[in-house]
């Protein structure tokens, strides 16, 4: 099992969660959409949410302001998150627009005020989890977005609260957090949503 967990710390990278949330949205709305238009949204947030930010951690590498994908210290963080705050900017401005995509625009914006929340922190430096907010921001928008549209997705929101747990679980194991961390972390990715959940739900 040990062997097992930090992969759950690569597969549920933060980096992937946005494009995860962007695929499962689109597939519970399947015929709201046509298929040119959900290939070319999920298109837009894979650029915007996972390659961009691939070539901006390839850059800090290059540069020697980052060492690992995982942005073990304080100091590493503050620099990608700067620029995550400016990708989510431009997607909710832009593209993943409130009148025609509502719930993801709003599951979107509660992504930034997590990442803003999170970049403040570290001016104090207070680290959070970053994998925490993501997979807690993500189990809270697909149950939210379960209940808004009427489906019964037991299974998978009882696996996102599984994920949950082995996803802390994997980042302890890697000695990444500690526990607190996790907590915040947790917190700082469900209560945005939550909060922006009865402008849509």
């Amino acid at each position: 099992m040990k062997k097992i967990l930090p992969l759950f710390s690569y597969v549920f990278h933060p980096i992937f969660i946005p494009a995860m949330a962007t695929m499962l949205y689109l597939s519970f709305n399947d015929a709201e959409f046509a298929f040119q238009e959900k290939l070319f949204v999920f298109f837009q947030v894979l650029v915007v949410t996972v390659l961009l930010p691939s070539l901006i951690f390839l850059l800090l590498r290059t540069i020697g302001k980052i060492d690992s994908i995982m942005l073990t210290e304080v100091s590493q963080r503050k620099i990608p998150l700067i620029f995550h705050c400016f990708l989510l900017i431009l997607l909710v401005k832009k593209s993943i627009t409130i009148d025609r995509y509502p719930e993801l625009h709003f599951f979107l914006l509660g992504a930034l005020l997590s990442t803003i929340l999170a970049l403040i922190l570290l001016f104090i430096n207070v680290k959070a989890s970053l994998h925490m907010i993501a997979i807690s921001s993500l189990t809270v928008f697909i149950i939210g977005l379960s209940l808004h549209l009427q489906l019964q997705n037991t299974l998978l929101i009882t696996a996102l609260i599984l994920l949950n747990g082995f996803v802390a679980s994997s980042r302890l194991e890697m000695e990444a957090h500690t526990n607190k961390e996790l907590i915040l972390g947790f917190f700082l990715g469900a209560v945005p949503q939550l909060l922006l959940l009865v402008l849509w739900l």
